[in-house]
Parts: structure tokens; sequence; C-alpha cells
């Protein structure tokens, strides 16, 4: 790559809960290098940690961060607490040496990979749950409140509810099924009540809650319907996450609206898709789904180069401002 450090090269951050990307583009889109690295959830490692991580990152793809013509760093969490955003918005400076960045919102890097850029949304299901749109310049978000009280139709959310759905099993409140079974053996309970101690005794993470979702998928998809119940009850509400940023985005009546979606949820299939389809189908006509043109790691890159075409003219204006 060394000899390829003269051209326009653009770093994107594709941030997350429970893995973060580095991947480093040329002006045409190729990829020069990349790597991966752990979570970039603030809450759960700390700035400190996040920190060096993300040092450790961009030394990985790029020794000569001078080089960069503009980076992107799409983090978690981002834009949510205004008492630590500033600082945040700050940490790559001292790490590039430059100006030439800017922070924001993980959702944008899922939103430039699925539709390359271009006006419309995108629903991210992952560990967590939110959708981000554009149109005409204008920018809007919703959903993705955090996994206490919101992140509806997430991984985390289809694995609570599929907990809930094992206790219910467990006591004679809903007919058993196949989940019953997948839990009992994934956690090897000698009794059933022994789940309260595996999932809160032991303090289990977020992520590794978020991926009881995959245990959920295998039951409803072995014939258990209560569990893909749990997966139509998802689509509906990642279908009125989208719609929320639809009428925030204001298309007009003769406007299509296309809609595209990323994160782990979506790789159960049709579990979800199909029935987030005909919910948004049924909301508004309008709707028009693409599929997913990149991955949000290479979105982040690819959100960077738009930045950078952007960025001498934001220069001008900050500079006419401190006049």
């Amino acid at each position: 790559m060394r000899d390829r450090l003269n051209k326009d090269i653009y770093l994107g951050v594709d941030g997350g809960g429970t893995k973060t990307a580095f991947t480093l583009i040329d002006s045409s889109g190729e990829v020069l290098a990349q790597h991966l690295a752990g979570s970039s959830y603030y809450l759960q490692v700390g700035i400190e940690r996040l920190t060096e991580m993300l040092m450790e990152g961009i030394a990985k793809v790029c020794p000569d961060p001078a080089t960069l013509g503009f980076a992107f760093f799409g983090l978690p969490a981002f834009g949510e607490d205004s008492r630590f955003d500033p600082l945040i918005a700050q940490l790559p400076r001292e790490m590039l040496g430059h100006d030439r960045f800017t922070v924001g919102n993980d959702m944008v890097c899922g939103w430039a990979g699925s539709l390359g850029g271009r006006d419309g949304i995108n629903i991210v299901s992952g560990t967590g749950s939110i959708a981000y749109g554009e149109r005409r310049g204008k920018s809007a978000r919703a959903g993705g409140w955090g996994e206490i009280f919101s992140d509806e139709g997430s991984a985390y959310w289809i694995a609570t509810r599929g907990l809930q759905l094992f206790s219910r099993m467990s006591d004679g409140r809903s007919a058993p099924g196949p989940l019953l079974e997948a839990l009992r053996d994934h956690f090897a309970l000698k009794a059933d009540l022994d789940l309260c101690g595996q999932v809160m005794g032991a303090e289990e993470s977020r992520d590794s809650i978020a991926a009881l979702s995959q245990i959920v998928a295998t039951a409803a998809n072995e014939g258990d319907r209560a569990a893909a119940e749990i997966f139509r009850a998802a689509a509906a509400e990642l279908a009125e996450i989208v719609d929320a940023v639809a009428r925030q985005l204001d298309f007009g009546t003769d406007e299509d609206i296309p809609v595209s979606w990323s994160g782990g949820v979506f790789r159960s299939g049709d579990l979800v898709t199909a029935p987030f389809k005909a919910r948004l189908a049924s909301m508004d006509a309008r709707y028009r789904f693409v599929e997913p043109v990149a991955d949000p790691t290479l979105g982040a890159a690819l959100y960077a180069l738009r930045c950078a075409n952007d960025f001498p003219a934001r220069q001008m204006t900050e500079t006419a401002k401190q006049a």
C-alpha cells in the first residue's frame, strides 16, 4: 500500500457494540486496507479504551494519517449525550494530526453502504436498532434509544422476548415449543429456573444476550410458532421506525421512498425481511425496496469520500464565521 500513499485516500470507521471495522479506500472506492477490532460502544468500554482502540486501528490501516484526504468515524451512541459528544467529536484530532475528519453515529455507515449514499432510508437491526435517512440534504433518524426501553426489533429485543417465552413455556402459560429445549441445551440447565442465574447472576453482557436471538431464529425455523411470532413483531416494529423517518423527511406524494437494511437480524432471512416488507408496503405504496449496495464497513469509507468533497466549502464557511 505504501506506493499508493501519494494518492487521495479515505478512512472509514464503522463502530459497533460488538466490533469496529477500519476501512481505507482510494478515490475510486477500491479497498486498500482493512482491520477489525472490538467494541467502540463507549458506554460499555469507556472513553479511555475507545481512544486506545481507535489509535491502534488507524495505525493498522494507515501508518501515516497525515496522508488521509478525509476520515469518518461512525460510532455507536454518538449524538445521544451532550455531556460526552464534544469530547468524542474531538478524539481523532490528535490521532490524525489534522482536522480532515468528522464524527457521527454509526447509523450513517449502514445508510451510506446500503444506499450508496443516495437519498432514502436505511434500517439497522443488529445488537440494537435504528433508522437513518436523507432526502435533498435533510437528514432524520428514529429508534436507537437503547436496549432498556427501545431498540425495538433488534437482536437484543428478540432475545429478551425469547427468554420471556421460555419462562412462559416452562410455567405452562404458553404451549411448549422447540425454543424450550433449545435454551435448556444452550445453557445446560439442570432446572429451568437456573436460567435466572445464567442470565442475571452472571451479568451477561448486552452482546451475549443479543446473540441468543440466533437460538430464537433456529427455533422459529424448526416450527416454533410463538418464536416465529417474535420475528413478525420485530418486523412490525422495524417498519414503524422506518415510517417515522419517512414522515420526518416529508417525501412528496409522487416520490418513491427507497428503503434498504443492514445488521445481523436481517441475515435471519425471510423470518424478518418478508414481514418487514409486507408491513411497510401496507403502510404506504411509495416504499421501494433496495437490496444493500455495500456493507456498513465500506459505507463508512464511502461517506468519508463524500465528506471530503464537501470539506473545502465547509472550511471556507468556518473561516468566514471567524473573520
